[in-house]
């Protein structure tokens, strides 16, 4: 296991490297991070000169790309344009984020995982084709959509929760946005787990458990859900930095400072230190989910082990 693991580490290194490298030629290469400094004003030659040789804008893209990095072994991700270090950003944005992401990620578990395991198990019968239609209405409808509705209806008109987080976040706020952000994803966990469900009852080896007189219960809990939810666990470790990554609309709906909103306001003001530095770290998650993914998969079936 020491040894894949140092493997595994081993192979992240390249596709790091090689993602970084193109987020930041992609948000560098388009634009003019000075023109988008000054916004509608035009700035002086001089200023402008001086601040491009102070950012070392005027060095080859690899060059800048080094030091960016050479930096962030440091600890330093850079200054936004208004002035802010990239690193307070963060410590501001990712605590909120990192918060509305677990919830999200219980909701789509739980939920998920028990409307997908009850509609696999009465596969055809009306409870699963209950769960097939409310979790194809649930992908049908955008994100945005369902939040403004949700928002609407259960924060404003009934009062059953905030419709909008403030500044000092809370867990009974986070409630409403998890929900939303965790709609489609729950929607496709529930329906990855049916799937497998259905396909594992027909196997041999579920056969014979029932034939050697097992509990139904030891069947499905021991022998059919470990099997099963490998697929779903693959997908489940890929849509944790996806949570976080794509929290954008449901943050800007609800007002939440996290990882979306800093990455929306970098964006639109063409704020390249802020949404290269997000980015980095959101790569990083990325990484770290899938090889916790490659670890579990030992755990859940026998068959698999890392020499």
């Amino acid at each position: 296991m020491g040894r894949y693991v140092i493997r595994r580490l081993l192979q992240m290194v390249p596709v790091f490297i090689g993602t970084t490298f193109l987020i930041f030629v992609m948000v560098y290469a388009i634009g003019d991070p000075i023109a988008a400094m000054f916004g509608d004003r035009t700035p002086d030659p001089a200023t402008a000169a001086a601040i491009r040789e102070s950012l070392h804008l005027n060095d080859p893209l690899w060059s800048q790309y080094l030091q960016y990095m050479a930096g962030i072994f440091q600890g330093d991700f850079g200054t936004s344009f208004n002035g802010t270090p990239v690193v307070e950003l963060m410590g501001n944005a990712f605590p909120n984020t990192i918060q509305l992401t677990l919830v999200a990620f219980a909701i789509e578990l739980v939920v998920g995982l028990t409307l997908g395991v009850i509609a696999g198990l009465r596969r055809g019968r009306l409870v699963d084709t209950g769960v097939l239609i409310f979790t194809l209405l649930v992908i049908s409808i955008p994100t945005f959509v369902t939040g403004y509705v949700l928002q609407y209806f259960i924060g404003v008109k009934l009062g059953w929760a905030a419709p909008a987080v403030s500044i000092d976040v809370t867990l009974d706020q986070l409630l409403l946005p998890g929900i939303v952000l965790a709609g489609v994803s729950l929607a496709y966990v529930s329906r990855l787990t049916r799937t497998s469900i259905a396909e594992n009852l027909r196997s041999d080896y579920i056969r014979t458990a029932t034939a050697k007189g097992l509990p139904r219960r030891r069947v499905v809990t021991v022998h059919l859900m470990r099997n099963s939810l490998i697929p779903v666990v693959t997908f489940l470790g890929t849509d944790i930095g996806g949570l976080m990554a794509g929290a954008v609309v449901t943050e800007r709906i609800f007002n939440i400072q996290g990882v979306g909103y800093q990455l929306y306001q970098g964006i639109l003001r063409q704020n390249s230190p802020t949404v290269v530095g997000f980015v980095t770290i959101l790569v990083v998650v990325f990484l770290a989910a899938n090889l916790l993914v490659d670890l579990l998969y030992a755990v859940l079936d026998p068959r698999i082990r890392y020499a």
